[in-house]
């Protein structure tokens, strides 16, 4: 009874650490999802700033008064979306850090449940076992009793 309810015991943790191993699998994808996400304002942010022009640039017709506020107002422009984009370097830094600890915490929770896994067979193989005996010993038991009975009506 003791093995049968420590095979329980067993599996039921196995079981949780199954859970454990799904729900970290599940935050991790949801991570990369966010990662990827960044990467793609990162792409847009740069595009955006190189596709704004030279700040210097003359408006046709050679109005230079309207060319100044224009250079004034695309290098402010630019400089705001830089500023953005580093601080969304800076966030992906950061997201990937997590990431990196999200992934070691994934692989001890897959290790833990493996050896766990590892530990269940064992004892279901010892268990096995075990009821395989049990059964051979009945076995042999009706055995001798029967090849006793047959030479005690023998004998008489």
């Amino acid at each position: 009874m003791k093995r049968t309810h420590t095979i329980a015991s067993l599996g039921t943790l196995v079981e949780l650490r199954s859970l454990d191993v799904d729900r970290l699998q599940a935050d991790l994808a949801s991570q990369e999802a966010t990662r990827t996400r960044y990467q793609n304002n990162l792409a847009r942010l740069d595009a955006l700033t190189e596709g704004s022009g030279a700040t210097g640039a003359l408006v046709p017709g050679g109005a230079r008064v309207p060319a100044l506020a224009l250079a004034l107002n695309c290098g402010a422009y630019k400089q705001n979306v830089m500023a953005m984009a580093d601080l969304h370097r800076t966030d992906l830094a950061l997201h990937e850090a997590n990431m990196a600890v999200s992934q070691r915490k994934l692989a001890d929770a897959w290790t833990r449940r493996e050896l766990l896994g590892k530990v269940l067979e064992q004892e279901q193989v010892l268990h096995a076992r075990e009821q395989e005996r049990v059964v051979r010993k009945r076995e042999d038991d009706i055995a001798t009793q029967s090849w006793m009975a047959g030479r005690t009506t023998s004998a008489a």
